[in-house]
C-alpha cells in the first residue's frame, strides 16, 4: 500500500521519528541510555552532552525521584565520576562503583 507514492511501511517510520524528536529526542536519549549501569570506558568517551545526559539519570536513579537534579549537582558529579573513572584500575566498572576503593585494585 502506498500513501502518496511512499510506500506505507516507510511513512509509518518516518511519521514515528518524528514524533520522537517533536515529543523530547532528550528523553529519548534518557530512556537508551544506561544511567549508573555506564561503564567507566564509556563514560570518559562521551561527549560532554552525553555525560550530562548519563549522570542525570544516574543520579535520578539513586534519588528514587523523577525530579530534575539541581544543575550544580550534575556538574560536580560529571567532574568527579570523570576524575574517578580516568584513573579506575576496571574500566569496565559502572560509573555507580567507581570510587576510591577501586582507584588502584580491580572490583
Amino acid at each position: 500500500m502506498n500513501v502518496n507514492g511512499i510506500p506505507a511501511k516507510f511513512a509509518i517510520a518516518t511519521s514515528a521519528i518524528a514524533v520522537l524528536c517533536l515529543t523530547g529526542c532528550s528523553e529519548v536519549k534518557e530512556a537508551v541510555n544506561k544511567g549508573g549501569d555506564t561503564p567507566c570506558s564509556e563514560f570518559v568517551k562521551q561527549d560532554q552532552d552525553k555525560q550530562r545526559v548519563t549522570i542525570t539519570k544516574f543520579l535520578k536513579e539513586n534519588s528514587n525521584s523523577d525530579s530534575e537534579p539541581a544543575g550544580t549537582a550534575v556538574d560536580a558529579s560529571i567532574v568527579a565520576v570523570g576524575l574517578l573513572c580516568s584513573v579506575q584500575a576496571n574500566a569496565d566498572a559502572p560509573i555507580k562503583k567507581a570510587d576510591l576503593g577501586g582507584i588502584f585494585t580491580p572490583k
